[in-house]
């Protein structure tokens, strides 16, 4: 969610975005996962791909994360699972 907030006040506070209080409070929230992307990815992307890859890979994991579950809930039971 901070990155796609980040993403969207960086539309919203255009060329001024790094002076924004709030943009910078994002993008010390989201700055570790943008390094770990970086270094994940080879040096063939650029770097303003760089948070869209980071951005996507949070979704991915967080997908895994949910089917893990409903799997893992279907096996136990619902009642297991609250």
């Amino acid at each position: 969610m901070a990155m796609l907030g980040r993403w969207l006040l960086g539309l919203l506070a255009g060329a001024k975005k790094d002076t924004n209080f709030f943009y910078q409070i994002l993008h010390v929230v989201v700055r570790p996962f943008i390094s770990l992307t970086r270094l994940l990815t080879p040096s063939l992307v650029l770097d303003r791909h760089v948070p869209l890859g980071a951005f996507l890979m949070l979704v991915f994991i967080w997908l895994g994360a949910t089917l893990f579950k409903i799997q893992l809930c279907l096996q136990l039971g619902m009642a297991q699972c609250k």
